[in-house]
């Protein structure tokens, strides 16, 4: 069986496995939620108050939960995540809630009933491509993951907390799986938190590939027809929901206290 034939059979068996509860999916999103917010702190995405990661309650489509202000990615625990309202109220959980955070993910969660899960953080080189206000290039395998598949918020007016400027970078989000920020960042989305935090680390990479060759020389793009072919393996859901399995494997063996 080669790499693509795995591939695609573990994806079937994670389609074809069975449904989870309300109570036993609250705790997967949570836990991948807490580990994603790890992950990123390892990562280097985290800065200052800046960045957060959501995912969508099982029980009520309209809450979410979320990392709280001032807590370090990288001491994240379950038991730190805090459930918002709709209005901005926290119900569960101690903590601040950051009203960017806020601001944007709650107008993206309403335009998208198909996103469980937001990621968006202050990653150098996403910042650093997305002074550039332009899309990214088919230059690589792993870019093509957004091929045809992402959309640049070509404006910036400061630091988001007006829920407007939520449903302006929502719309221009689209369907999309991901935007990128003009003079801000990148922002994911995905249908699980594994998804989302999936495609946000391979976008960040993926802007870092493309200015090392842009600050080498003029880099040679994959033609669209491979580019096609090629966003249609590596952009799929499953995809994204399976790359993250090795990071999250690695986390649970060097650092499971996040479980708390």
């Amino acid at each position: 069986m080669n790499s693509e034939e795995r591939l695609k059979a573990a994806m079937l068996a994670l389609m074809n496995a069975p449904p989870r509860t309300p109570e036993e999916e609250l705790v997967e999103r949570k836990t991948k939620l807490a580990a994603a917010l790890r992950i990123f702190g390892r990562l280097g995405f985290d800065e200052g108050l800046a960045g957060h990661i959501t995912a969508r309650d099982p029980f009520d489509p309209t809450h979410f939960w979320v990392n709280p202000a001032g807590r370090s990615f990288k001491l994240m625990c379950v038991s730190d995540l805090i459930k918002v309202d709709d209005s901005g109220n926290i119900l569960e959980g101690n903590g601040l809630l950051n009203q960017a955070a806020f601001a944007i993910h709650s107008r993206i969660h309403k335009a998208r009933p198909d996103v469980v899960a937001a990621a968006h953080a202050h990653s150098l080189h996403g910042k650093a491509w997305s002074m550039l206000g332009r899309l990214l290039d088919p230059l690589t395998q792993d870019a093509c993951a957004f091929y045809q598949d992402h959309a640049l918020f070509d404006d910036y007016t400061g630091v988001v907390t007006d829920l407007s400027e939520g449903d302006r970078i929502a719309a221009t989000l689209g369907q999309h799986k991901a935007v990128i920020l003009r003079n801000h960042g990148l922002l994911t989305v995905g249908r699980t938190v594994d998804e989302a935090a999936w495609w946000y680390v391979t976008m960040e990479r993926s802007c870092q590939a493309q200015l090392l060759a842009e600050a080498a020389g003029k880099p040679v793009p994959i033609d669209p027809h491979h580019a096609k072919v090629t966003a249609d393996l590596v952009g799929k859901h499953g995809t994204g929901h399976i790359s993250f399995k090795p990071l999250f494997d690695v986390l649970m063996q060097e650092a499971p206290d996040f479980l708390r």
